[in-house]
């Protein structure tokens, strides 16, 4: 069953989708040719380095190709989720693009390595820039498990290859598409060829798209979340020989979006009235002279006395999933431009092909954000401004022997550099009681616990600067061997990795007065500078021609990370995490029956973390070394881990004119008994937000615990163990006019999730096509329905209620409850009209 493929220009320019399987019906005799109709269903991948049928891939690949991308309507990169079983992309709030693979989650924010590495062109890229922009795509392939030895980066859960369209030589092509929908929504793409000369070609592309995000309404501000993206593309062919290709590209992308989070719950009156009472007469003394806030009044005084509820400030109205409503003062506003160069070349030296693959990647990613999604400071916007910029360099040479059969052996070399700073300025403001923030409270900060009026909004500016600079170089060595219907495959790569991490702080406040910047990072956690080993091996069987068996092994790794703007004096676990290492073990099996035109994958597996690298949000601290002294912040930690899980894939065309794809995955990923950060409130030792904000076991003297600790067997991630794809097109062929339908089926069953203690509902996501469409393919109409049923579920929802502590919390102060949990909801359903022209 093993295919040799030659051209790799015609790979990453004409690739074929598994996922929408084949859109053209293969002309057959009625006799049928068996032939024919494989070649029809031949899918090839470079998901190994090298141009191979998808059926002779030793893993789980799945595949989409640009044709497949703007037939689908997929704008929004997070809608490829659709196509690939157990694949999650999410953005929560228009800046980091939270990416999850066989039940690994990653989370930009998190600043370590990702789980599932993303490829631009075969340079690893960010998903935050490359994700920004989908158009003029040759093809996508997602590739399943633990990356380590044929690309330069490292991933426990797998990578996304995505290859842009190059221009073909001697030849002008291209295609313009338009779309818009009834939510205010719009996607103008396209790309054209023009060859120069007999050894060059130039492609043009571009990208202007506009839409609502996702289709939250800010109540407080009277407007709807916007993004707006546009995008530009040239990318210069030089051919000179049969055996020598090059391609340079440059790309520039300015993204705008203003993403207001939605938000679900009764909402609150989270402020009390503020009140005190003089003592002073039964002291004898003057008015005046003992003045205690009421939840100070002594028992023997009948005290103490609860600040009554504010009943005439609130939040905003209850709300639930269907209303799509955001309440917040500010907005989340989000700049993004990117400029990225790519060179890359190949080389057929007769014995052996020299490869070369470089780019300069150069972004600046600017967000303005309210901080107080729930509104639980009513009529303040708590700002946070990040400012991020980041140059990253790379470059791969790799040579590879050109045998198919026999002893074959390969070598590279890989190094990054990524440079630049983050700049954060955030309001950090105290607050003394749950009460009017502009009011004026008593409150015992003087000498010895005396009582002393101040404002009960206490300001306090902090200005975050963070330096950038992660260096790795890497080399890699991998051996073949391939005998007739016996195939071998392992390698190795080490990678040196130097990591730089610090934290400058200044602070500007009422309490604190101006502390000049200081590095909060301990300096025994600054550095990074890691050796280190991964790789892989395979070995696949060809039972017979249409049939192969294969075993596989992946091994990887992700550095420590070091928090940025983690709470000073806290302990070290909490600002610096461990080393990720993991093992995966797979067995598959793959190949077509009825004459080639249905294919077929199957593939078990069982991955082990030792100390799985996650981000745990919105955690309760407290530590008497710093100036806020408690909060809420986001931590990374280590835990150990197991996922066991099986994936299968039917796709084909079973009679002329219908295409089908079927695919199905269940991973189970499960923490192994891990200590995990957690709010729990009420001590119960589960994660929770039952009542006023503490630290269990906390001990002022010693500065620790910090947060608290729950013991964990649950999920990895808010994703449910089983989840389901299938698209399908049938066609009607009527001379030089093909009317067609086609359906994108989607399903997620409910579960209940531990970590945020939500019960999911299931998830049923269709979307329809109907349309016309030439009987060449040059042009097509055709209209579409996305969320046919228009379901309102929850995909992703905080633990409990967004709410700000304050001071005196502990002793009766109280806590600005909003009374929302934020969320995520599946965007409404939308009808939009597109047309396209091929040429």
């Amino acid at each position: 069953m093993r295919k040799t493929v030659l051209s790799r220009t015609a790979i990453l320019c004409c690739g074929v989708s598994a996922l929408v399987a084949p859109q053209f019906a293969m002309a057959q005799d009625a006799d049928g040719d068996e032939a024919a109709a494989r070649g029809a269903n031949t899918i090839t991948v470079i998901a190994t380095r090298d141009a191979r049928d998808l059926q002779d891939v030793p893993m789980s690949v799945d595949v989409a190709s640009g044709e497949d991308l703007e037939r689908l309507r997929i704008f929004d990169v997070k809608d490829i989720s659709q196509l690939a079983p157990g694949l999650e992309l999410t953005n929560n709030g228009g800046r980091n693009n939270t990416t999850t693979l066989r039940g690994q989650s990653f989370d930009p924010d998190q600043g370590t390595a990702p789980a599932v590495q993303v490829y631009y062109n075969e340079i690893p890229a960010d998903a935050q820039t490359v994700y920004t922009a989908i158009y003029d795509i040759s093809q996508i392939e997602v590739l399943r498990g633990p990356q380590g030895q044929l690309r330069g980066q490292t991933a426990p859960a797998g990578a996304i290859l995505i290859a842009t369209r190059r221009p073909e030589f001697g030849q002008i092509d291209g295609y313009v598409q338009t779309s818009f929908t009834t939510r205010q929504g719009y996607n103008l793409q396209g790309g054209v060829t023009f060859p120069l000369g007999d050894i060059f070609a130039v492609r043009f592309s571009g990208l202007a798209d506009g839409n609502r995000i996702n289709q939250v309404y800010n109540i407080t501000q009277g407007e709807y979340s916007h993004g707006r993206t546009e995008s530009g593309r040239v990318t210069l062919g030089f051919q000179p020989s049969s055996n020598f290709e090059a391609y340079l590209t440059y790309q520039h992308t300015n993204a705008r979006n203003n993403q207001f989070t939605q938000v679900v719950g009764t909402g609150n009156t989270p402020q009390t009235n503020y009140a005190q009472t003089d003592f002073s007469a039964f002291i004898m003394q003057p008015a005046g002279t003992l003045v205690l806030p009421n939840i100070f009044i002594p028992a023997a005084f009948g005290g103490p006395i609860p600040f009554t509820t504010n009943t005439g400030v609130r939040s905003g109205p209850a709300l639930t999933a269907s209303d799509y409503a955001s309440v917040s003062d500010g907005g989340y506003q989000v700049n993004n431009t990117t400029n990225l160069w790519n060179l890359a070349f190949d080389w057929d030296l007769d014995y052996g092909t020299l490869s070369f693959v470089g780019a300069h990647q150069r972004s600046r990613i600017i967000t303005h954000r309210d901080e107080d999604l729930g509104n639980a400071l009513v009529g303040i916007v708590d700002n946070s401004f990040v400012d991020v910029t980041y140059p990253v360099d790379t470059a791969e040479l790799r040579f590879s022997t050109n045998e198919d059969e026999g002893f074959g052996w390969g070598v590279g070399v890989f190094y990054a550099d990524q440079g630049g700073r983050a700049l954060n300025n955030i309001d950090s403001d105290l607050f003394v009681y749950n009460t009017d923030p502009a009011g004026y409270v008593l409150a015992p900060f003087g000498a010895g616990g005396s009582f002393i009026t101040l404002p009960n909004r206490l300001p306090l500016a902090v200005d975050v600067t963070v330096p950038i600079s992660i260096e790795t170089l890497s080399f890699a060595g991998n051996v073949r061997y391939n005998s007739g219907p016996l195939h071998f495959e392992g390698g190795l790569r080490y990678s040196m990795i130097d990591k730089v991490q610090l934290t400058q702080v200044a602070l500007n406040g009422l309490l604190t007065g101006v502390v000049p910047a200081r590095e909060v990072i301990p300096a025994n956690l600054q550095n990074t500078n890691l050796n280190l080993f991964s790789g892989g091996a395979s070995l696949s069987y060809d039972i017979n021609p249409d049939m192969t068996a294969y075993l596989s092994y992946g091994n990887s790794f992700r550095v420590p990370t070091t928090g940025v703007s983690t709470p000073v004096g806290i302990t070290a676990d909490l600002i610096r995490t461990t080393t990720e290492r993991t093992n995966s073990f797979e067995a598959g099996l793959k190949g077509n029956v009825a004459g080639g035109t249905i294919n077929y994958s199957l593939a078990a597996f069982h991955q082990i973390f030792d100390g799985y690298l996650s981000r745990f949000d919105g955690i309760y601290w407290r530590s008497s070394a710093d100036s806020a002294g408690q909060g809420f912040f986001s931590f990374n930690y280590n835990g150990d881990a197991k996922i066991t899980g099986v994936e299968a894939q039917l796709y084909g065309s079973p009679v002329e004119n219908w295409d089908i794809n079927l695919s199905a995955s269940y991973v189970r990923g499960r923490y192994s008994n891990a200590s995990l950060p957690c709010n729990d409130f009420d001590g119960s030792g589960v994660p929770n937000q039952n009542g006023i904000p503490v630290v269990q076991g906390y001990d002022s003297t010693t500065n620790s615990p910090n947060v608290s600790y729950c013991l964990s067997n649950g999920r990895l991630s808010e994703v449910p163990d089983f989840s389901m794809t299938m698209n399908t097109e049938v066609r009607f062929p009527m001379g030089n006019v093909v009317p067609y339908i086609g359906a994108l089926v989607s399903y997620r069953p409910g579960f209940m999730s531990e970590r945020v203690n939500f019960d999911y509902q299931d998830r049923e996501l269709v979307n329809l096509f109907l349309g016309l469409r030439g009987e060449d393919d040059s042009w097509e109409i055709s209209g579409f329905v996305r969320n046919v049923f228009n379901q309102h579920r929850i995909t992703n929802i905080s633990l409990g209620t967004t709410q700000y502590s304050t001071l005196l919390a502990g002793v009766g102060g109280g806590v600005y409850n909003s009374g929302y949990r934020t969320a995520n909801v599946m965007n409404p359903r939308e009808f939009g009209v597109t047309a396209a022209y091929r040429f």
